[in-house]
Order: C-alpha cells, then sequence, then structure tokens
C-alpha cells in the first residue's frame, strides 16, 4: 500500500459506500500505519486507490496513543458550525500547504468497522481533519479550497508534482 500523489485520476473520482466491511479490518490497519509512516493526522481510501468510502485518522498523529485512532466507514456530516481559515497539508500533495476554510464543530454520522452506526460530535482541529479526508471520498483535493493567494503561491509546486505524476505514468 502507497500513497497515490497529485494529480493521479483515483483524487478526483469520487468514492462508492462501502457494503460489505468484513475485509476493511486489515486495510484499515494497513492504512493507519501507512498514515503515521509519513507523518499524517489522516487518510482517506481514494488517497491509496481505493474508491470506496472509508477514511481513517488519529489526531494526535501518535501510533503511540492507538485510543485517539478513528476509522469511518461512509461517514456523513450532518450539521456544521462556524468557519475558520487554517494550515493544511495533504499526505497526497507532499510539500504544499495553504490555508483552508472548514466548518469549526461538525455532527458525524458513520459506522464503525463491525457495520455498526456511530454518531458524534467533531470540534476544532478534528473537525479539520475529517471534513480534509470526506473532501478526498467526494473527489475534493485541499488545494480546491485554498484561499485565492494560496492558489497562486502554489501553482508552480503543483505543476511540478503533474509534472513529475505525467513522466512517472508515461513511462509504464
Amino acid at each position: 500500500m502507497k500513497i497515490v500523489l497529485f494529480p493521479d485520476p483515483v483524487l478526483r473520482r469520487g468514492t462508492k459506500a462501502v457494503e460489505d466491511t468484513s475485509g476493511w479490518k486489515e486495510r484499515a490497519r494497513e492504512m493507519l500505519d501507512l498514515m503515521y509512516e509519513t507523518q499524517g493526522v489522516g487518510l482517506a481510501a481514494p488517497q491509496v486507490g481505493i474508491s470506496e468510502a472509508v477514511l481513517v485518522l488519529n489526531p494526535s498523529g501518535d501510533k503511540d496513543k492507538p485510543d485517539e485512532e478513528l476509522v469511518l466507514v461512509n461517514p456523513r456530516i450532518v450539521s456544521k458550525k462556524g468557519k475558520e481559515w487554517g494550515a493544511e497539508g495533504c499526505l497526497s500533495f507532499p510539500g504544499i500547504y495553504g490555508e483552508v476554510q472548514r466548518a469549526i464543530k461538525i455532527v458525524v454520522h458513520a459506522q464503525d468497522l463491525d457495520g455498526a452506526p456511530i454518531e458524534f460530535v467533531a470540534e476544532e482541529f478534528l473537525a479539520r481533519v475529517i471534513q480534509h479526508e470526506m473532501d478526498h471520498l467526494a473527489g475534493i483535493v485541499f488545494t480546491d479550497r485554498f484561499s485565492p493567494a494560496d492558489k497562486i503561491r502554489t501553482r508552480n509546486q503543483l505543476e511540478e508534482l503533474e509534472e513529475r505524476w505525467r513522466s512517472e505514468h508515461a513511462a509504464r
């Protein structure tokens, strides 16, 4: 399992709902391990080439805090409150950071890895991470939400990623 880099089409495809969670326990563990390896705090299935509605996260980014891990299957945000700008990065966009506006407080409905429904409130950084990863499930990447200034500032870096991706995939 490896991180898919922009502009791989799987990042824009969107996902389908997971009907059967049985194959996801091992994959979710692999995703969490990869997330820690790459110093992330969240990872969505499209970022590892899987077009299904699953995301993993640990807002601490610390593998020694497994009690903070979350695996969300078929997540939905059912309400949002407040808005704030904050800096974000993304494992699929190495070295690129920008300001993104997100809701401060959200209510999430999802399923766990056993298919049981879960509902919770997330605020501040946890809410930001969930919204970022859920965007991946909808085929939205964080640069789509950059401020106009950050879109201009990161244009060359994005073009470099696109060129690298094209040259790597042309050789195949």
